[in-house]
């Protein structure tokens, strides 16, 4: 291999990023996402899909399901990956970043929507956290979504306007996982609130809960046409992270039937 060939970390951690927000089986050449990135970074698009299939072999979570990735490569991408997971946060952020640097925009207005009712008033380091939080925010609402095919995990709902990645461990109680996406499940609003407020929770095989106070509801209106067909459902199965159950215990031990 000559100098020449050899990877920048830039062109490493753009595809980590593109790894975090690809379900496992469509990480091949023929990928649109795949396509555009090869472009920009001055690799193929084969050469991308290649190295996807390098960070699946670090993924613990593919290991568990039985799934290895490639293993030639992955020595190279071992440290990146794990001073990602070690550092979601920072890493994340610069992923981004550096994208939409290539892409030859700017972070600020590459998200422009997502950080425009940032108060006037706030600037300097508090401004640059602030940014970092939102679009971290809505980078792990992509991938989050895409993990569940963009569908309400309880109802199917499709309409992403009406989707939510919702946080099982807050973002404010665990900073270490609050951009875990093995914390995030796609739910509708409504479920997302019931769930945030503890209302609803899931056991560890994944089936709906209803807490006391929602149970005091039962033959109410809104509690048959809302409530009443998630009794005891079943969360949809996620195309790759899958949810942890330490986290699910959390929420049942910490939120739920606390109102």
């Amino acid at each position: 291999m000559t100098r020449t060939d050899l990877w920048t970390r830039e062109q490493m951690i753009l595809v980590l990023n593109l790894y975090m927000k690809l379900p496992f089986g469509k990480m091949d050449a023929r990928n649109p996402d795949v396509k555009h990135l090869a472009s920009i970074i001055g690799r193929t698009a084969g050469a991308v899909a290649y190295r996807l299939t390098n960070f699946a072999s670090c993924d613990p979570i593919l290991k568990a399901r039985g799934i290895s990735g490639m293993q030639n490569g992955r020595k190279q991408c071992q440290p990146y990956w794990d001073e990602f997971v070690n550092d979601r946060e920072r890493l994340m952020f610069e992923s981004e970043r550096i994208l939409a640097q290539k892409e030859g925009t700017t972070i600020e207005k590459k998200f422009k929507e997502v950080i425009k009712d940032i108060p006037k008033g706030i600037v300097g380091e508090t401004k640059v956290r602030e940014v970092k939080t939102r679009v971290n925010q809505n980078i792990f609402r992509q991938i989050v979504l895409a993990n569940y095919n963009s569908k309400c995990a309880l109802t199917g709902i499709d309409l992403v306007e009406l989707l939510v990645a919702s946080h099982i461990i807050p973002w404010s109680e665990n900073e270490q996982e609050r951009l875990n996406p093995e914390n995030g499940i796609c739910l509708s609003s409504l479920y997302d609130k019931a769930f945030d407020k503890g209302l609803i929770s899931f056991t560890n095989d994944l089936h709906v809960i209803f807490s006391i106070r929602l149970n005091e509801n039962v033959g109410k209106e809104y509690y048959a046409k809302y409530f009443e067909p998630i009794k005891n459902a079943v969360l949809i199965t996620p195309k790759k992270y899958h949810v942890k159950p330490q986290f699910l215990e959390w929420h049942r031990d910490c939120i739920f039937n606390k109102i």
